[in-house]
């Protein structure tokens, strides 16, 4: 909601699978990406979209509740739960602004 209220196109997937049809579908300008998704997990929609050439270049902004390190590799930009909702809009306008996938800050 703090995305749309921000003025951004918001589409949801209800899982993993979900996911990769409606980015394939229609590819978003950027995807905000659950790691603990239902059916296929976070991950391997991330490897999905980076393998697949026409969206390979979608940011992804990663929201994790894991405490693990993330490759850079793997994205540039993710948020550790809980976010509060302005951040998650000024990771995705930086995400945006900065380019390329998962480009952005952590």
């Amino acid at each position: 909601m703090a995305l749309a209220f921000a003025g951004f196109e918001v589409r949801e997937a209800a899982d993993g699978l979900d996911a990769l049809r409606v980015i394939d579908y229609d590819p978003p300008d950027l995807v905000v990406l659950d790691l603990m998704l239902p059916s296929i997990g976070g991950l391997l929609v991330q490897q999905e979209i980076a393998a697949n050439a026409l969206t390979r270049q979608i940011p992804i902004v990663i929201v994790t509740g894991s405490d693990l390190p993330f490759d850079e590799g793997i994205a540039k930009c993710v948020l550790r739960k809980p976010v509060m909702p302005e951040r998650l809009v000024q990771a995705v306008r930086e995400c945006l602004h900065s380019g390329g996938p998962g480009a952005g800050t952590r």
